[in-house]
């Protein structure tokens, strides 16, 4: 897949172990590309990848001829393709945030306390970006919206 920056997670799925007649968990690991937010024309698209287990060797191998940003979850498993230099990692801030509450639930103290506001800023980060993209949705649509309003009113016989 042809990106500069991708998103990678992955997913446990029920497989059938051949001749077993029972299930056993595979994974299946999905990297993704849209910069569409980042004001990219490029098309999103998708990349799925089945494997029987969740070595980290696997995405080492799906990220072989990767170069750019790599943004995934705290998955040791992604440690080796940011090790090799030419794969950047991008932080996740929910991760960041959830493990901020599960600190807090395993071990209430004034220091997970205090951390609150740590959540708090992210929180509201995330409710900025959100404004952010529907104040980018609105410039892009609002305008033709009007104008052809505009001409369609225009258009019409004076009435009274």
């Amino acid at each position: 897949m042809s990106a500069r920056k991708l998103h990678a997670d992955d997913t446990p799925v029920p497989v059938l172990a051949p001749g077993q007649g029972k299930r056993k968990q595979g994974r299946l690991w999905t990297y993704v590309r849209d910069d569409r937010p980042a004001g990219d024309a490029s098309a999103p698209a998708v990349w799925f990848a089945y494997s029987p287990d969740r070595r980290a060797e696997h995405p080492y191998e799906h990220l072989a001829d990767f170069y750019g940003t790599l943004q995934a979850d705290a998955y040791a498993g992604f440690n080796r393709p940011y090790d090799s230099g030419r794969i950047r990692e991008a932080g996740c801030w929910a991760h960041v945030r959830r493990k901020f509450f599960d600190l807090h639930e395993a071990h209430p103290s004034p220091i997970t306390t205090a951390a609150r506001s740590l959540r708090e800023g992210i929180t509201e980060m995330f409710t900025v970006q959100r404004l952010q993209l529907r104040l980018r949705c609105t410039n892009v649509w609002a305008p033709p919206m009007s104008s052809r309003a505009r001409r369609t009113e225009c258009k019409r016989e004076p009435t009274m």
